[in-house]
């Protein structure tokens, strides 16, 4: 079976921790969707490219979920969360889903 790039993963975990609390008006339960894909995506991260390179994609996971929030009262809620999803979905990509 071939292994979800974590691209993939880094994205669905951003656009569904948002779906996830926005359908089920429980914060929490989108955090919980949030920080294990996350983590699923650290350890992809890890394995492909290496501690460093994790880290930085991680920060840059965190950071986008943070800046999401302001983002959202300059596009709307769905506009910013597809935009830094979009983002670290093209950052992961390269760092380490490209080789």
């Amino acid at each position: 079976m071939a292994e979800v790039p974590s691209s993939l993963v880094a994205a669905t975990g951003l656009v569904g921790g948002y779906a996830v609390a926005r359908a089920t008006k429980r914060r929490e339960l989108g955090g919980v969707a949030l920080a294990t894909a996350g983590g699923v995506a650290a350890w992809q991260w890890r394995r492909a490219a290496g501690p460093k390179a994790a880290a930085a994609l991680g920060g840059l996971y965190v950071a986008a979920f943070a800046g999401s929030h302001p983002l959202a009262k300059k596009l709307g809620a769905w506009p910013s969360v597809l935009t830094v999803a979009g983002t670290v979905a093209l950052a992961s990509w390269a760092v380490a889903d490209r080789k």
